[in-house]
C-alpha cells in the first residue's frame, strides 16, 4: 500500500488521513488506527441507521467494560463472542425479555428478540466518528476536495479516464504529459488577463 511504501522508501509517515466515504469501512479504519497510528479523517460507512421507524444501532448504549449493549428500555443484550464471516458480533437480547417490553413494536416488530451487530473494529470507527465533529476534520475535508477536484478535471476536461499506454512507464509518462497540460491550462488562466476595456470620453 502506498502508506507502507512511502514509509518505507522516504521515512515519512502521516499523523493523519483524509480520503473519502468509500475508506470509511471497519477493516480499513482498524488497520489504520490500530496498526499505523495513524488519525482517520474519513467518513465512516455506517448502514445500521433505520428508516422503518424502529430503533437504530445508535439508540442503544454501549457498556465497553461489560461488554453489552444496553437498549432504550434498559435491558441488556449479550454476546457469545463468536465472530460472523462479516466480521462483525452479534448482541442479541434474550426472546422472553423482548416479548413482554413494551418498546417491541418499536424495536424489533418482526423478530422475537432484538439483535445488534458491533463490528471487530467498531473502536476505530467510534473514534473516526467523534473526528468527523471537529474543526479539524473539515479542514481536512476541504483540502482533498481541492486534490480530488484536480483528478475529476483530468477525467471530464482531458479525457484521462483510462491509461491508453502499457506498463509502469508508460503510465508515467501518460500521467505526466496529462499533468503539464494541467498545470499549463491553470497558469494561462492565471496570467492572463482580459484586455482592459478602453475609456470613453
Amino acid at each position: 500500500m502506498m502508506i507502507d511504501r512511502t514509509e518505507q522508501c522516504f521515512d515519512l509517515k502521516p499523523k493523519r488521513l483524509a480520503a473519502d466515504t468509500a475508506y470509511g469501512t471497519g477493516r480499513f479504519l482498524g488497520w489504520l488506527v490500530k496498526d499505523k497510528n495513524i488519525i482517520p479523517h474519513i467518513p465512516v460507512r455506517d448502514a445500521s441507521e433505520r428508516d422503518d421507524g424502529t430503533f437504530s444501532r445508535s439508540d442503544f448504549k454501549w457498556d465497553k467494560r461489560n461488554d453489552v449493549y444496553i437498549c432504550p428500555a434498559g435491558k441488556v443484550l449479550r454476546t457469545t463472542g463468536t465472530i460472523s464471516t462479516d466480521h462483525a458480533m452479534r448482541y442479541i437480547a434474550p426472546v422472553a425479555v423482548c416479548r413482554a417490553c413494551p418498546l417491541k413494536p418499536k424495536c424489533c416488530p418482526n423478530m422475537p428478540s432484538r439483535r445488534v451487530l458491533r463490528d471487530v473494529n467498531e473502536d476505530a470507527r467510534d473514534i473516526a466518528r467523534r473526528k468527523m465533529k471537529t474543526k479539524a476534520f473539515l479542514k481536512s475535508r476541504d483540502q482533498r476536495k481541492r486534490v480530488e477536484m484536480r483528478f475529476a478535471h483530468l477525467k471530464t476536461h482531458h479525457g484521462f479516464e483510462r491509461m491508453r499506454l502499457r506498463g509502469l512507464s508508460g503510465a508515467r509518462d501518460e500521467f505526466h504529459l496529462a499533468a503539464i497540460a494541467q498545470n499549463l491550462k491553470t497558469l494561462a488562466l492565471r496570467l492572463i488577463r482580459p484586455p482592459p476595456k478602453p475609456a470613453y470620453a
